[in-house]
């Protein structure tokens, strides 16, 4: 795998370069209309696209937004990002009105040395996410078309088989940006060389999710500790009443088992906040683990639980977290969250990652400073699924495997 200082060793004055990023940004509505909710991923895109500017690189940024089904979807244009992109340059940014048609075509072909291009979004091409070679390969061929050189820098995306994650590294020289170096060598870290103790904190929504990571990290670490709305199928394992809580029926054995296995390593939730709905505003109250009301549902850990955890995080040398503790975006169930963040950010001297999708979402949400972590993600899934000891195909194409 050639790292982007090769490609500005070699020489890139004039040249197109075509960088995947990862500008999958959230949304939030405003009084003015839809705005940017973080700007994280786009900040992190800025080391590789200063450094080819700088070089008089004609950088041709692609990247998708949302799931749009292959067509354009007004709501989901890149149109907002070139604008917090430009502003964050300080320079302006051409955001092309199609992927690879003419308006993306005459873009590139007007760029002069230093420019930055923005194609539109890519998935509102059909061929992007094709399962179909062929009409895949037809969409990489137009998009390498562009360009005289390829750079990854999209850790999020690199654990999809996409045309602009893997199938463009072989019709283009093709090097790795900083930021997937970053991200793989931490995740190396995380998998060959942690330091113990070792503790892992997962939560979001399903078992499910997450049960492949869970089989792959219980053998390598200290302490996994469970919070989320995963934890309620954990709790049911253990024969407790967990009310209308989210659980999965089907993954209630498969906890048992882990449980069983696990020689106490798993530590799950003392209390939780159960609330009467779905709601920010729903009444709620703390309530024992084990006693969940029949009525109410979960929708935070409680107190008791960030000081359980708190305490198993202490002495950690290597930290591992990936998932919200509860429904953080409703101010009432943020509570456990923000404390499983604060205890992560106070370990001095421990190598402490934030494992990128909702949990760098959190972080930022809650204003919680970045510095204070040894590295955020900014790929939850494709972070995931290297600790699974999947196959990544972004990773592979770079290797030069996109057809091994």
């Amino acid at each position: 795998m050639r790292p982007l200082d090769e490609l500005l060793a070699e020489g890139v004055k004039g040249r197109r370069v075509l960088v995947r990023a990862d500008l999958n940004v959230p949304f939030a509505d405003a009084d003015g209309g839809r705005v940017i909710a973080d700007d994280g991923r786009i900040r992190a895109a800025l080391p590789t696209v200063t450094a080819l500017r700088d070089a008089g690189a004609v950088v041709v940024l692609c990247s998708h937004l949302g799931r749009p089904p292959g067509a354009p979807d007004p709501a989901l244009t890149l149109a907002p990002v070139a604008a917090r992109l430009g502003e964050l340059l300080g320079a302006d940014v051409t955001c092309a009105g199609d992927t690879v048609g003419p308006s993306a075509r005459s873009a590139v072909a007007g760029a002069a040395p230093g420019a930055v291009v923005l194609l539109e979004n890519l998935r509102f091409n059909p061929g992007e996410t094709s399962r179909d070679d062929g009409q895949r390969g037809a969409f990489a061929d137009a998009l390498a078309g562009l360009a005289d050189a390829y750079v990854d820098d999209a850790f999020g995306a690199v654990h999809r088989r996409h045309a602009s994650v893997f199938d463009v590294a072989a019709r283009l020289p093709h090097f790795a940006g900083g930021l997937v170096l970053a991200e793989l060598d931490v995740l190396r870290r995380l998998t060959e060389s942690a330091a113990h103790p070792y503790a892992v904190v997962l939560g979001g929504s399903k078992v499910s999710d997450k049960l492949a990571v869970i089989r792959a990290l219980l053998p390598r670490v200290d302490r996994l500790l469970v919070g989320g709305g995963m934890c309620f199928t954990f709790l049911r394992a253990q024969g407790h009443e967990i009310g209308r809580s989210l659980v999965e029926d089907d993954m209630v054995a498969t906890c048992r088992d882990l449980l069983d296995q696990a020689e106490g390593k798993i530590v799950l939730p003392a209390d939780i906040v159960a609330a009467t709905a779905f709601a920010a505003d729903a009444d709620h109250a703390v309530v024992p683990a084990d006693a969940i009301p029949a009525d109410r549902l979960g929708l935070d850990i409680g107190p008791a639980s960030v000081a359980a955890f708190t305490a198993a995080l202490q002495g950690a040398r290597t930290v591992f977290w990936n998932g919200p503790m509860g429904v953080f975006e409703m101010p009432a169930f943020a509570a456990g969250t923000r404390g499983v963040a604060e205890a992560v950010a106070d370990l001095g001297g421990a190598f402490t990652v934030v494992g990128g999708g909702d949990s760098a979402a959190a972080v930022r949400a809650l204003g919680i400073a970045d510095a204070r972590f040894g590295h955020i993600s900014t790929g939850g899934g494709a972070s995931l699924e290297y600790l699974e000891g999947k196959s990544l195909p972004g990773v592979a194409a770079l290797h030069g495997k996109a057809h091994a």
